[in-house]
């Protein structure tokens, strides 16, 4: 679990930012590169938004949680092992997604476009499988049903009471979800031009996102487990949260530009 910073400041740039790399979640990625793959098809306008709705049904799932929490912040305290569980569970997620993904890597052919692999998307089924666009959000908001999103959302609204009330946590979770609507959205985008583009250059892009993705969840997973095995690690990153988050979403954000202009190079004569 992240520790937040005490600065007001700094607490909205750090959600942000961690609203966009939750955007850049290896389950997110697979569920709307499922959405825009069967919207491509089924509903052409539809497939390039799939990311934005996603993200949006999403998002008010963890304002309605925020400000729930906000409202009880004065009667309720966190346990302990709270923050515990929850970054045991996220390091769990986190090894089993990077490791999915890439094997999917390593398994495609060389004429397969490598699809991101999420573990919550294969539990909603045929619900990956919709064309309309609250329904779309609906499959974004389920998404926010998870212990990870929940615990965010808790801790943010705890943090901003100690700033204000209700409207505090508001903002917090508005940002959050500014954050992953950027990124969900620029993925749904993504996808949709590298559908209707399957040349070597897409096969190569496709590569570029699933290694990045892979890479960057078991480097994370590996992180934090080295933050709650060694005192001197969580002494040394305290404070550097926002640096990290940065980072993380620099190093995402790089690969994307890299693959966007694979995909805009024009075929070869």
């Amino acid at each position: 679990m992240e520790i937040l910073p005490t600065d007001w400041l700094s607490l909205l740039l750090l959600t942000f930012v961690l609203g966009m790399k939750h955007g850049f979640d290896a389950d997110h990625l697979a569920t709307i590169d499922g959405l825009t793959r069967f919207n491509a098809r089924q509903r052409p306008g539809l497939a390039r938004y799939c990311g934005t709705l996603f993200s949006l049904g999403h998002g008010a799932v963890v304002m309605a949680i925020a400000l729930g929490v906000s409202a009880v912040a004065g009667t309720w305290a966190v346990p302990e092992w709270f923050g515990v569980l929850g970054s045991v569970i996220s390091i769990a997620f986190l090894v089993a997604l990077g490791s999915l993904n890439l094997a999917a890597v390593l398994r495609a052919g060389p004429d397969e476009v490598v699809q991101p692999v999420g573990l919550k998307g294969r539990l909603l089924g045929s619900l990956r499988h919709v064309s309309h666009p609250a329904l779309v959000a609906l499959v974004g908001a389920l998404f926010a049903l998870s212990f990870d999103t929940l615990s965010q959302a808790a801790f943010f609204a705890l943090t901003a009471t100690r700033f204000g009330g209700w409207q505090h946590a508001l903002l917090l979770a508005s940002l959050f979800m500014f954050g992953m609507l950027l990124t969900d959205g620029i993925n749904g985008l993504w996808i949709a031009r590298l559908i209707a583009r399957a040349d070597q250059v897409a096969l190569i892009a496709s590569r570029v996102m699933g290694l990045v993705v892979s890479g960057v969840s078991l480097l994370v997973a590996a992180f934090g487990a080295a933050k709650m095995l060694s005192p001197a690690v969580e002494a040394w990153s305290e404070g550097k949260e926002l640096v990290f988050g940065f980072s993380l979403v620099a190093i995402i954000a790089l690969s994307f530009i890299t693959a966007v202009r694979l995909i805009r190079r024009p075929l070869a004569a």
